[in-house]
């Protein structure tokens, strides 16, 4: 397989130049404004949550796999944009189920793998209605079930996942208008998915840091001990 193999799938690229999708690729600085965010927010929580640093970390990393493939634009570049958006689906879904749906961590694994498999089963049915697009109608779909399932049960975080689904679903719309709307703008849309995905990660972001354990600063006794 030839990594360097040019990839061109956005109505912007003109060309296999570095620099041919100058508004897909400096957006993806919203993914940095999300994850700078989600890092003062962190901190203020205590900054004692691995599991929403990672995340956070994670953001980060998808911003600058994302910059590489707008302006590479290759097979290589395509990896480093596509693997760490989905770990980040998987892995927010695993703690999601156990941070905000109390699952215990072995049922939470197996259900995340669960989902993993309906996945990947479901990609190829929904392809003729979303197109490349397909691979994130799940995750759409489990923003928005949680979410929901979350809000009607009263749970704090629900309003911010189900909010998060609602931004993904405007996003997943513009990433998918981007090719039939080329002869009438030739900008495209796919920075808007950048922007939106990028404000749908910071919703997640704020609900994972906001529903971690909180735990008692170091030094100070807890005043109800006998």
């Amino acid at each position: 397989m030839d990594w360097s193999q040019a990839i061109d799938g956005y109505c912007e690229r003109t060309s296999a130049a570095f620099w041919a999708e100058p508004v897909n690729a400096v957006t993806n600085l919203a993914f940095l404004v999300a994850a700078m965010v989600g890092f003062r927010l962190w901190q203020r929580a205590g900054g004692r949550d691995a599991a929403s640093l990672s995340l956070v970390v994670l953001v980060a990393v998808i911003g600058v796999g994302s910059f590489l493939f707008h302006s590479f634009a290759n097979r290589w570049s395509s990896l480093a944009d596509v693997v760490p958006i989905a770990v980040f689906i998987y892995a927010y879904f695993g703690l999601a189920l156990v941070r905000f749906v109390g699952l215990r961590r072995p049922f939470s694994a197996l259900a995340t793998l669960a989902f993993l498999g309906a996945s990947f089963i479901a990609e190829p049915l929904l392809a003729p209605l979303a197109g490349s697009s397909s691979g994130y109608v799940p995750a759409l779909l489990a923003l928005i079930g949680i979410g929901g399932g979350l809000t009607l049960a009263g749970q704090a975080q629900g309003r911010l996942v189900l909010m998060a689904g609602g931004v993904f679903a405007v996003s997943l719309g513009f990433r998918m208008a981007d090719q039939p709307l080329c002869d009438a703008w030739p900008l495209g849309t796919h920075f808007a998915w950048h922007i939106l995905n990028a404000t749908t990660l910071g919703l997640l972001l704020v609900a994972a840091i906001d529903g971690a354990p909180r735990r008692p600063a170091r030094g100070r006794s807890d005043p109800g001990a006998a």
